[in-house]
């Protein structure tokens, strides 16, 4: 019987340590973890009549693993902003002293809230709907069965077991352990892996670099120690990036220009002029509503949820909203080769004999080998694929070493079927053999073709010892092909294409590595270094990481030292795996990519999961990016310019001592019009532009000169009107050619922002201009909206006045595109 075979049926393997019993009470203190006493828990695992009396008690892993805010939370966060308040106050004012029609500002919001709502949503349906694919299994053995279940069914007392990548989902003692390692660095911040024995504990947000084992739950539910890691790691987040942080500071600086603004026009209209209180607070109303951006922060909202839903029609999880802004910004993707520019299976296509090894005898070896090993990763899959161990096998396995990617080799001792003991190891030559071996040369052919090869070699004493592989006899090649995936290399043109600099960093041969990146068309795939030649100043480093593509034989540990050497230069880095070995670099990068096959560490930490495991939807993320990205930075200039010309035009009506000029329904029209409609479609257009920094920058440099222009232009046209009309419906005759003029010019500022022009675009300025004009000419509509132009002089005088302005408009821009480039 195989091993994997036993560790099923729940008899103890020859070699493995008989399992400790561990007492499902017993308490761990994550602090000062102690030795558990040796309990009661049998190998098979609970009973279902045990699993069944836990459930009745409560003592289930109930811990809720959300994906995404609660329907609650989104609506709380879409209703119960400090904007909405101040605009709800104002309608309700408007709505007691003023016609429906000056109150139309109010259900914008009101249908702006709901957009917002049913796309985040929309966002939430997807998301918990990918969560649930890419939801954690652990292996639970129960009755002498091993199955998957869901985390959610693990009760008090599971015997739950481990392998190489598994995450420890609750917390607990091991039970039975196989050179288990795991790795504690979510938890504690050290980085180098723990080798736990039968009794230790062990902690949920842990997980297994190397061998395998079992382990008993002593605590479930919200009493385990970090369970709220897996929470929070797949929890559909809103934290910060710069483009809400831009965005916040924004809001913060009109917070304080719009007070004073707004107080003064309040005592401006109410005090100063002795007139009808309604009108006067109608026009005050009028004056302090444009100043809100209100909806900046729901059309930035608006397309992350859009984007969310975008990229899960893709098999695209993101577990973090702004994930989609950072990937946008990214400069230097470090790619990790298996299961990224390669596929994850293997194939054995040649076994080179050495020192006058016995071919027969090699193949036994490998059969062995093969299965010695219940969790086999790639490579030795692909060796048991081709020579699978026949039934009644005689070779009996009495020590096993896993696999680690510190050590680069694996091993185990067997007792032949004629009674010798042998010991045996297989990994990397390079590691495995003294430099100046003679079988490196041959080697560095294979490698140079792309090949990846393994050592196999016979060794002298015990497994553990770190001596083992100096003292090891070469017997054979196992040379192996990798099967490349056929989007990776389109992916890596896209990449250098975009200017975003790919690094693979592979734990392989750095020749081999190089040569597959060649064959995908990778530049500088020729430039390639051993990780073990790096320099360990983080400033050589760095510039050793500029200069180069491909780098074999990293370490876990130098994979986190290279992001951050990066990192220290300025770029913004990307990091895609899928082993545990990749965990500790995924987690410092700017943005940790993993595949949806890859090990359980590595999915809680990213924060984008592949669930289809393609490479090839990266580019997809980053498009999405780049589309939010300079699209809310694109209509953040148009929201804020109006907030410019209204607090403008508020300060020019109190020092001039004047009505303000609009109602209102006018800037209500207007805002639908130049902005509201048009930044919807803009904020969701195809924008492959490459994100920039500054965002706050970007947008100011345009935004101030536009407002100046717009509100100094209004109100010269407000001042020439108030002298050449008089008499009754003067007021109404001057806020018409007002309201003309700040159209055009607002209309000028949207044909600037929405350049470079397509159909559609051309189509929607030209459309929103055209509904103006039906405003203008039908009269239902003139009388709802109060816009009636009266005689020619003054309207063509407001036409002459917005050329003026559209002229300046298009001086300043251009200028401040040359003085302040962003």
């Amino acid at each position: 019987m195989t091993q994997r075979a036993l560790r099923s049926s729940g008899e103890r393997t020859p070699g493995r340590p008989r399992p400790a019993r561990i007492d499902a009470g017993s308490e761990l203190d994550p602090v000062h973890p102690i030795k558990l006493p040796a309990p009661a828990v049998r190998t098979s695992g609970l009973t279902a009549a045990q699993v069944a009396e836990r459930i009745a008690r409560g003592e289930v892993n109930d811990v809720p693993v959300r994906s995404s805010r609660s329907m609650r939370e989104i609506v709380r966060a879409n209703v119960f902003t400090r904007f909405n308040l101040i605009i709800g106050v104002l309608w309700l004012i408007m709505l007691s002293v003023a016609p429906i029609q000056d109150s139309l500002f109010g259900f914008v919001i009101i249908a702006n809230t709901g957009i917002g709502i049913v796309q985040e949503w929309r966002a939430k349906k997807t998301l918990d709907s990918l969560a649930v694919i890419g939801e954690v299994k652990p292996t639970v053995r129960r009755d002498g069965v091993a199955a998957e279940i869901s985390t959610s069914e693990i009760v008090l007392g599971d015997l739950i077991e481990l392998g190489p990548g598994d995450k420890v989902v609750v917390d607990g003692a091991v039970a039975e352990a196989d050179n288990l390692e795991i790795d504690e660095s979510l938890l504690t911040g050290e980085a180098d892996p723990v080798l736990k024995q039968a009794g230790d504990p062990v902690m949920s947000g842990s997980f297994v670099v190397a061998g395998g084992g079992a382990f008993c739950a002593t605590k479930v539910g919200r009493e385990a120690y970090a369970a709220q890691l897996a929470e929070e790691a797949s929890r559909f987040t809103l934290v910060q990036s710069e483009l809400r942080s831009g965005i916040s500071m924004i809001l913060k600086y009109v917070t304080w220009m719009m007070v004073p603004a707004a107080i003064g026009l309040i005592i401006s209209q109410l005090v100063v002029h002795n007139s009808n209180v309604q009108d006067s607070i109608a026009r005050a109303v009028g004056g302090i509503v444009p100043m809100v951006p209100e909806g900046l922060v729901l059309l930035t909202s608006v397309a992350f949820a859009i984007g969310v839903v975008r990229l899960g029609r893709k098999q695209c999880l993101v577990q973090e909203l702004p994930a989609i802004e950072g990937l946008a910004r990214v400069d230097v993707v470090c790619l990790d080769k298996t299961g990224t520019l390669t596929e994850g299976g293997m194939d054995v296509t040649e076994v080179r004999a050495l020192n006058g090894a016995d071919d027969p005898y090699i193949r036994r070896v490998l059969r062995a080998l093969g299965a010695s090993d219940p969790r086999p990763n790639a490579s030795l899959q692909a060796i048991i694929d081709a020579y699978p161990s026949p039934n009644g096998e005689a070779w009996r396995c009495t020590e096993a070493l896993p696999f680690s990617s510190a050590r680069k080799y694996s091993g185990a001792a067997f007792v032949e079927a004629d009674g010798r003991s042998s010991t045996w190891l297989l990994g990397a030559p390079d590691v495995l053999l003294p430099n100046q071996d003679p079988a490196l040369d041959e080697i560095e052919q294979l490698n140079e073709q792309g090949l990846r090869v393994l050592l196999l070699a016979r060794a002298e004493g015990k497994l553990a010892e770190p001596e083992i592989a100096h003292r090891a006899v070469p017997t054979a090649l196992i040379v192996l092909e990798q099967r490349l995936r056929p989007d990776a290399g389109d992916t890596l043109r896209y990449f250098a294409d975009q200017r975003v600099a790919t690094k693979v960093i592979s734990g392989d041969n750095a020749v081999s590595v190089g040569a597959v990146a060649g064959k995908l068309g990778l530049p500088g795939a020729e430039h390639t270094l051993d990780a073990r030649r790096l320099p360990t100043d983080p400033d050589e480093m760095a510039t050793a990481m500029e200069q180069n593509a491909v780098f074999g034989r990293v370490t876990p540990q130098q994979k986190r030292e290279m992001v951050a050497a990066l990192q220290s230069r300025g770029h913004t880095v990307a990091m895609t795996g899928d082993g545990v070995n990749d965990v500790l670099a995924l987690k410092d990068a700017d943005i940790g990519v993993s595949m949806g096959s890859g090990s359980e560490a590595t999915r809680a930490v990213a924060q984008i999961v592949l669930l289809n495991n393609s490479f090839a939807t990266l580019p997809s993320v980053v498009a999405e990016g780049r589309r939010v990205i300079g699209n809310i930075t694109r209509v953040a200039t148009l929201f804020l310019t109006k907030t410019v010309y209204s607090v403008l035009l508020a300060i020019l009506v109190v020092c001039f001592q004047v009505e303000y000029p609009f109602l209102p329904r006018h800037l209500t029209l207007l805002s639908t019009l130049t902005i509201g409609v048009p930044a919807f479609f803009l904020a969701l257009a195809p924008n492959k532009e490459r994100a920039q920094p500054h965002f706050v920058r970007r947008v100011m440099r345009y935004s101030v000169p536009s407002g100046l222009i717009a509100g100094i232009a209004t109100f010269v046209t407000y001042m020439i009107a108030r002298h050449y009309y008089t008499g009754a419906g003067a007021l109404d005759a001057e806020t018409s050619v007002a309201t003309l003029t700040l159209f055009l010019v607002s209309m000028w500022v949207l044909a600037i922002i929405a350049r470079p022009y397509t159909w559609w675009r051309i189509v929607l300025v030209a459309s929103m201009g055209a509904a103006f004009l039906v405003v203008l000419v039908v009269p239902w509509l003139q009388n709802f909206f109060a816009l009636k132009l009266v005689g020619a002089v003054m309207p063509w005088t407001a036409v002459a006045i917005a050329v003026v302005a559209a002229a300046a408009l298009e001086f300043t821009w251009r200028l401040v595109s040359r003085r302040f480039p962003a």
